[in-house]
């Protein structure tokens, strides 16, 4: 399987749940050629579901295939001499190591840093952890585990998201997991780039809550420059207007036209004259003073529509887009046009399940997804033969792992 812009690049994969997955699935998108790297259990999503009634029971669940596809999986106990010996001969021509462990599993396992680079000096040792390593900036937090709703929680995004100043609340995906996870990526691709061009590796850190403060730069610009500590603001945005949700007579639709050209447009188009000859509201500066009489006004007027009608008259028009659930985006041209919704076949005859497709296109190298997400252990023997085991020693660690797991249960 070759394809991508990252075909040439091999990553070993120890990463579980979704932040670092969500990480190696972007390079995996690209052509890279994902080795993950499974316990005898399997990573902690296979079990997690949602299943279809076809494949209850097995190990491809919906949360483990999307964000899986395009990887190989292989059994490995790093718990033993066997297992953590196989680990160093994947290492010793890789690019990058990826775990998300917290701090200090990977050194009593013996596979730390320092060893890994022991094996090959150009590796890229990655690690994503609620709140980073030592090495890069040592948190008192350090060893607190972390999951999303945590970094949602200390990174700042719950206290700028909800109804009104009183409500803090989650954001719905798992952006504390999948920010962490994007930026990862990108941390990885620009350490390999670097170990090649000078032939050093090097420790790449991400902590979830620095990156979900990431996504939230502009409250610390405001506490700089306002004073102020920002609290959620609804729909809506605290310094334009409009700019965000507004009732539909079946639903919402989003809009922004806190311009001049597009709140004339806006308010023409919706017969909304008396917006545009009320003196509170004549120019940008008003509108912002104004803003909650304003808002207030135009959810009046826009709830007169239902969706389709605001659609036709706004859409193209001026920044505008109703708000779709996935039973709207399922079945929306854009998508299909994009290829943002992908069928993944399934082993033997089942049916195929969909998935998110890939949002960085190129012209060039095109990303894609090209294979379902693996099986436990599916392609152990393979990948064991090509870094020079023997079938004996494939044998012995199979052997191995089927009697770890049958403890386990």
């Amino acid at each position: 399987m070759s394809f991508g812009a990252l075909q040439d690049i091999r990553i070993i994969d120890l990463t579980q749940m979704l932040a670092g997955p969500y990480a190696t699935m972007m390079l995996a998108d690209h052509g890279a050629d994902v080795i993950k790297v499974e316990p005898p259990e399997g990573d902690m999503t296979r079990p997690l579901g949602p299943f279809r009634a076809d494949n209850a029971g097995d190990d491809l669940g919906g949360y483990f295939q999307s964000i899986n596809r395009n990887k190989r999986s292989i059994c490995l106990n790093l718990k033993t001499p066997e297992g953590r010996d196989a680990l160093l001969r994947l290492v010793a021509d890789a690019d990058a190591v990826v775990e998300n462990y917290r701090v200090g599993v990977m050194e009593r396992l013996g596979l730390g840093y320092d060893v890994l680079r022991a094996v090959n000096p150009r590796l890229v040792y990655a690690a994503l952890r609620g709140f980073g390593d030592d090495r890069t900036g040592a948190s008192p937090y350090r060893h607190w585990p972390a999951y999303d709703v945590i970094s949602q929680a200390m990174g700042g995004i719950m206290a700028i998201t909800g109804p009104d100043a009183a409500s803090p609340m989650k954001v719905g995906p798992g952006v504390g997991d999948i920010i962490p996870g994007a930026m990862f990526a990108f941390g990885i691709l620009a350490a390999i780039h670097n170990a090649r061009r000078t032939g050093n590796g090097q420790f790449v850190d991400i902590a979830m809550v620095d990156a979900v403060l990431a996504l939230c730069e502009r409250t610390i610009y405001q506490h700089s420059v306002q004073g102020i500590v920002p609290r959620p603001e609804g729909n809506h945005h605290p310094f334009m207007v409009p700019f965000g949700i507004y009732p539909a007579a079946d639903g919402h639709v989003a809009l922004a036209s806190h311009q001049q050209s597009f709140f004339e447009t806006m308010c023409h188009r919706l017969d909304a004259q008396g917006l545009l000859d009320d003196p509170l509201y004549a120019t940008v500066d008003l509108r912002v003073a104004n803003r909650a009489a304003l808002q207030r006004d135009l959810a009046l007027i826009t709830q007169r529509y239902t969706k389709a009608q605001l659609t036709e008259r706004l859409g193209g028009l001026l920044p505008y887009g109703p708000v779709m659930d996935v039973g709207d985006i399922v079945g929306d041209p854009h998508y299909a046009a994009r290829d943002m919704i992908v069928p993944v076949a399934q082993p033997g005859d089942r049916p195929p399940i969909n998935i998110a497709g890939v949002p960085i296109k190129m012209t060039d190298t095109p990303g894609g997804i090209h294979r379902r997400a693996p099986l436990l252990g599916e392609d152990t023997v393979q990948e064991l033969r090509r870094i020079g085991l023997s079938q004996t020693e494939i044998d012995h660690l199979i052997a191995n792992r089927a009697a770890v797991a049958a403890q386990q249960i």
